[in-house]
């Protein structure tokens, strides 16, 4: 079926998503407007949004879906590149440099470490 033969269908459910969300929005926007001045939950809301709403959701819902889709696409090249590596790069240098990394971080972690418990107990280790 094309779009010109369910055109009232589609306006219809357009109209009647854009009021129920507009609905919403200005819900919210009078339950923030009787919050007190200094509740950490009160926010600085424009009366001009709830009227921009009708407008708004069809950009913010393909905004969205984009933004899913191209997730799932990097997820995937991410997959497919990972394995290809792993098959392709027989020494796996990201190991070495993650080894480095991992006992530079270390070794300070021990030093402050250490230093805490000579602050705390002496300076004898075996005084624990």
């Amino acid at each position: 079926m094309s779009l010109y033969l369910n055109l009232p269908f589609c306006c219809g459910t357009y109209l009647f998503l854009s009021a129920v969300l507009t609905a919403f929005a200005g819900y919210a926007y009078l339950v923030n407007l009787k919050r007190p001045a200094d509740d950490p939950q009160k926010k600085k809301y424009y009366v001009n949004g709830i009227f921009v709403m009708p407008l708004f959701w069809p950009l913010l819902l393909i905004g969205w879906v984009l933004f899913i889709i191209l997730k799932a696409i990097y997820y995937g090249l991410f997959l497919i590149l990972f394995a290809l590596a792993m098959v392709f790069i027989r020494k796996p240098f990201w190991l070495t440099w993650l080894e480095k990394i991992a006992l530079k971080i270390g070794g300070m972690l021990m030093d402050a470490n250490s230093t805490l418990i000579k602050l705390t107990f002496g300076d004898s280790p075996s005084s624990l």
